[in-house]
């Protein structure tokens, strides 16, 4: 299930497009940022399905060797360890859910990328592939510490692979991390779970509602405290997905009367991590933090709760 963190990125990503969209309303700017969020569960059986085209080229890639006009002895009694483990054995045993990644084959097949093999032939002549072979304890453990070196470091770093995500939706590449989580937690937990909802309760989808719609209606508002605090800056020159973050967290220490106030600056300092330069991070946490100081002194701030201010 989907985080608070990770919502407030999605709600990010959805008030950056809707600043695009000139015309588009507020409602219709909603039901858009709910179908990106609702469309990781869909990311996550598209990248299923890709183990599975993988393990199906591994297969035939085993047996196309045997076949050489001078098959050397690896070729003749290959180690099929790749597809021979725990892993394979547990997402490819259902045949319900292999017919749900089928339906995914023409993210891998209808196009001229070719990367099926080329992450396969990647896999097999990387570091991480021939110590998984020549380990002589199977185990697992193992199985989890190998996919998901192979799944994070190869799979879902490649540019071809990104480029045919990107394709279907721009968001998705900032979901990979996070549907990596869900793919291996599913093999260790020994259950498959493809969520209707990736949302954990009604409360964070109302979150992510209210936070979207209220950052746009006091956009204006949130804007002219920017400008009285940053003094030395034109507001040109503040990156637009800088001034979306500073205004999401005025959205949340103004309007979020359960969350408190620190939670909601330390949330926005760890994703200005990722999306702002070192400069900006700084930038953002000392802005939001004279804002703060001004809100409490105006009163501004109303949470419900101990220890929430």
């Amino acid at each position: 299930m989907i985080s608070r963190r990770h919502i407030r990125l999605k709600v990010m990503q959805s008030l950056y497009t809707f600043k695009s969209k000139k015309d588009q309303s507020i409602l219709n700017g909603e039901k858009d940022m709910l179908k990106h969020i609702e469309d990781i569960s869909k990311l996550q059986i598209v990248i299923i399905s890709f183990l599975l085209f993988l393990f199906r080229h591994a297969q035939n890639f085993f047996e196309e060797n045997k076949s050489k006009f001078l098959p050397k002895d690896e070729d003749i009694n290959p180690n099929l360890r790749f597809i021979d483990n725990s892993f394979y054995k547990f997402f490819f045993k259902n045949k319900t859910h292999i017919s749900m990644y089928e339906k995914y084959s023409f993210f891998w097949n209808d196009n001229d990328h070719d990367i099926i093999r080329k992450i396969f032939m990647e896999i097999i002549k990387s570091d991480l592939y021939i110590k998984f072979l020549n380990d002589r304890e199977v185990s697992d453990e193992k199985d989890i510490k190998f996919f998901n070196n192979i799944l994070n470091d190869i799979i879902l770093n490649n540019k071809i692979l990104h480029h045919i995500l990107e394709e279907n939706s721009i968001y998705w590449i900032d979901d990979l991390p996070f549907v990596a989580t869900i793919i291996m937690g599913n093999f260790k937990n020994q259950k498959v779970i493809i969520p209707k909802s990736v949302f954990k309760n009604q409360s964070d989808k109302k979150f992510a509602k209210d936070l979207f719609k209220l950052t746009i209606k006091n956009d204006l508002s949130y804007e002219k405290i920017i400008i009285e605090k940053a003094k030395n800056w034109d507001l040109d020159r503040i990156a637009i997905m800088d001034q979306i973050m500073i205004k999401m967290a005025f959205c949340e220490i103004l309007n979020m009367s359960e969350l408190p106030v620190k939670v909601s600056l330390n949330e926005y300092i760890e994703i200005s991590k990722y999306y702002s330069t070192s400069k900006s991070k700084m930038f953002i946490n000392g802005l939001i933090d004279s804002a703060i100081k001004d809100f409490n002194k105006q009163n501004k701030i109303n949470k419900v709760g101990r220890g929430l201010m």
